[in-house]
């Protein structure tokens, strides 16, 4: 029997040594950055401000590809039947990696058998904005508004981070607001810049911008601490919504199969990539926290998350569409 297994066990040392090869070798060409997220989100700056850190290292280019669209699931799909060769990586959020599973009954990927985990990139919040000519001026004065005409005031969300800020909402202040879906953050952060929707709870890096210049108004911060960009604005449970939490995560992720050896020096490549000054640009101005792990680290951070969504998701009353 150890006779018969030698074959397999000198097998699987090859396939070692030549990853293993292959590794030290890594990256030969151009690695491809997934965002399944539009231009313009804080998934987009964080993939390119880590890709240009790790192009100056590697001196190989990285080209952030953008997927934006049904939640998420074009990016994820497409990062899940790419190569397992090294040079396709998903940059993305709990949004394809948590939340979505308990959103929807049917996806187009398995946010588990279809990955490698690499590493966790980043956590922030989210904040709560209207039109800069909105009467709306607080926290209070929409909760107020939307007792007033229940069902008819709007809020929009490009991810899933985005929508359950709005449904928890919803749900701890006793109101009904109705949803409308984007293919990114981006998108519904233009229509509430047109008056086309109320409100929305983005992330900090997507609304700031047009908080600075004035064309939208922040009403409160998602997470247990006021974001240090906008000190002055209260966090949502400061503001009278008692239990109100909700914040995001960023990680990357290889696809399935990928060889250990070259995850492993993803691994080293994003987690210096993130001591960078292009990274530390990014993590100062978009209130964002560093969150770097290793892949099994990364692993076990999903699934806890990925329980925690499905318990956020039950308590909202969502079903699955």
């Amino acid at each position: 029997m150890k006779l018969a297994r030698l074959p397999s066990l000198l097998l699987s040392a090859a396939c070692l040594l030549i990853s293993g090869t292959a590794a030290a070798e890594y990256p030969e060409k151009p690695i491809r950055f997934v965002v399944p997220f539009a231009s313009g989100t804080a998934t987009d700056q964080i993939a390119r401000a880590l890709g240009q850190a790790i192009t100056a290292e590697t001196k190989q280019q990285v080209i952030v590809d953008n997927k934006p669209g049904a939640n998420g699931f074009i990016g994820a799909s497409e990062a899940a039947k790419a190569a397992a060769d090294g040079y396709t990586v998903f940059i993305t959020t709990n949004t394809t990696h948590a939340a979505a599973e308990h959103l929807y009954k049917k996806l187009p990927y398995d946010p588990v058998k279809d990955f490698s985990p690499i590493t966790g990139l980043g956590k922030g919040g989210q904040i709560m904005v209207v039109n800069s000519q909105s009467p709306v001026t607080s926290v209070k004065d929409f909760i107020a508004a939307a007792k007033k005409n229940p069902g008819k005031l709007t809020f929009g969300s490009g991810s899933s981070s985005s929508r359950i800020a709005g449904e928890m909402l919803q749900q701890l202040a006793g109101i009904q607001i109705l949803h409308v879906p984007y293919k990114s953050n981006t998108f519904a952060v233009t229509d509430l810049l047109g008056g086309q929707i109320d409100m929305m709870i983005t992330d900090t890096a997507t609304g700031l911008p047009h908080i600075k210049s004035g064309k939208l108004r922040a009403l409160g911060s998602s997470t247990k601490k006021r974001s240090p960009l906008a000190p002055d604005v209260p966090t949502i449970e400061e503001a009278g919504v008692p239990g109100y939490d909700m914040g995001y995560w960023f990680a990357a992720y290889a696809p399935a199969k990928t060889p250990q050896p070259i995850v492993n020096k993803l691994n080293e490549l994003f987690a210096k990539a993130a001591s960078s000054a292009t990274a530390n640009t990014f993590y100062t101005n978009s209130g964002v926290d560093p969150f770097i792990t290793k892949p099994d680290e990364l692993a076990k951070f999903q699934a806890a998350e990925s329980k925690k969504w499905e318990e956020i998701v039950k308590k909202a009353g969502i079903e699955k569409e």
